[in-house]
């Protein structure tokens, strides 16, 4: 039987799916004569300001009708930070406690994030002890951990209502209403792998990339279609883990592209300047990836349009990315990549 409070918090949950499923869809400026749109979907807009907020909804959601979160329930999760952020905000809006296990090197701004919704943050000492801590913590007593990384694929509903087909929607009107190419990073795996069935579930002739930053086990795991664990994990936050996680489908994807990490932070720096708000440097991990392939669109005189994403905003990243004495001590220099992005999108900025 369902609870008062289950029927309450289903119900917010839903209210809050409606409000937000439209992210602003907006144009990349890429030279007129390429005869390619790009178009970045803004999931900073969610509330909780990255694309994670989908998941995080889904997730409570299938635990509460699945049972295992109740009125009371400490919930758990293991996170890079932008799942946790967005989890820790629905918990609040629920009333429940909320545990965020998170690498010691998330930043400073998105701790901050969580504390002010009410989270409590366990530092792990690395990024593949997150599971493991989260797991340990969740044996205690009327405690329930969400497991992302497993969870994802599963909770997240490819055939109706979702990213894809919001975007889909949006471009209707356009002059390339289907794209040929959507481009996405990847984390759990669960925004490909849901972009990828709904593709192919609608018949669209629009083929999927994921672009892989350094680290990642993803795109060897792509390549060989089956699980391994191969990387040491990406300095680039939220995206290519160092193992495969169970919700990374990697048999719905057309193509992968290794992006280096001096080519995320030269195309977040970019993208951020041409949109005028800055954006994160996963984001600047999908761009470097879309540009290619629209460039490639270009070479051999193929029209149409390209997708893909701003997972979050730029104000998390203020001690990290967006610090020049960071980006020197972690041995990352974008400089030669963005002055070659700038020069190949030099007409269409106008310069």
């Amino acid at each position: 039987m369902t609870s008062d409070w289950s029927r309450t918090a289903i119900a917010r949950l839903r209210a809050d799916e409606l409000d937000t499923a439209e992210t602003p869809l907006r144009k990349f400026p890429l030279p007129r004569d390429w005869h390619v749109d790009l178009y970045l979907k803004d999931e900073s807009q969610q509330p909780t300001g990255s694309v994670k907020h989908r998941l995080a909804r889904s997730l409570f959601l299938d635990a509460i009708v699945s049972g295992q979160i109740h009125e009371g329930t400490t919930v758990v999760e293991a996170s890079a930070g932008s799942t946790a952020i967005s989890e820790a905000y629905f918990a609040q809006e629920l009333n429940l406690p909320f545990v965020a296990v998170i690498p010691a090197s998330t930043t400073s701004a998105k701790r901050e994030l969580l504390e002010r919704s009410g989270a409590t943050c366990h530092l792990a000492a690395r990024l593949d002890h997150v599971i493991d801590d989260a797991r340990q913590l969740a044996k205690t007593a009327d405690a329930h951990f969400m497991d992302q990384f497993v969870n994802a694929e599963r909770v997240l509903d490819w055939r109706g209502h979702n990213i894809a087909s919001s975007i889909l929607r949006q471009l209707r009107t356009e002059r390339y209403p289907v794209p040929r190419w959507m481009v996405t990073s990847a984390g759990t795996g669960g925004t490909a792998t849901v972009i990828g069935r709904y593709l192919r579930y609608q018949g669209h002739p629009t083929s999927l990339c994921v672009a892989d930053p350094e680290g990642s086990a993803l795109l060897d795991v792509w390549r060989h279609q089956e699980p391994r664990s191969v990387g040491t994990g990406s300095r680039i936050e939220g995206i290519g883990p160092p193992w495969t996680p169970p919700s990374f489908m990697p048999s719905v994807i057309d193509d992968m592209v290794a992006v280096p990490d001096d080519a995320s932070i030269a195309a977040m720096h970019v993208t951020s300047a041409l949109l005028r708000q800055p954006v994160g440097a996963s984001t600047g991990t999908n761009v470097w990836a879309a540009v290619r392939l629209a460039r490639e669109m270009r070479d051999i005189g193929l029209r149409g349009s390209v997708v893909t994403l701003i997972c979050d905003g730029g104000d998390r990243y203020g001690d990290t990315y967006y610090s020049d004495d960071w980006t020197r001590r972690h041995g990352i220099q974008p400089q030669k990549h963005r002055d070659e992005l700038e020069a190949l999108l030099t007409i269409a900025s106008g310069e």
